[in-house]
């Protein structure tokens, strides 16, 4: 059980931060510039990103991706991920909007719907590849 649950958090943190780089650049970073522009660093700082990457999956697997992978249902984690993604998204999105002054509804939409999106794929994915391997 140790094993399986192991592999699901690499399987789920390898997936929500190798989709996530990709989509950071092509996606994410242009709007963020549009809006925010000079207030944004030339490169992320890794620190703070590895911490916030490594917590959130962690947490995603405990309270998502855990349950559904011992009921056996990757549908379950694909909308508690969903559900998870839009909680914690829409928190860090509509703070910004009300209390930022350059922060953008168009941010609001993209990256909140991008984080609910890609919060499901993981936890979803890390399941249903945890479920291949020891299937």
């Amino acid at each position: 059980m140790m094993t399986e649950a192991l592999v699901l958090y690499a399987l789920t943190a390898a997936i929500f931060l190798g989709v996530d780089a990709v989509a950071l650049r092509v996606l994410i970073k242009p709007i963020f510039d549009d809006a925010l522009g000079d207030w944004l660093y030339d490169s992320p700082r890794l620190v703070p990103a590895g911490v916030f990457y490594l917590f959130y999956a962690l947490a995603l697997v405990i309270l998502v991706s855990w349950p559904a992978y011992t009921a056996g249902t990757v549908v379950q984690a694909l909308w508690q991920g969903a559900l998870i993604g839009a909680m914690a998204y829409g928190t860090y999105e509509f703070t910004n909007l009300s209390t930022l002054r350059r922060w953008t509804a168009r941010q609001v939409a993209v990256d909140g719907t991008w984080g609910t999106v890609l919060t499901a794929l993981s936890a979803a994915g890390g399941v249903w590849l945890t479920g291949l391997i020891f299937g």
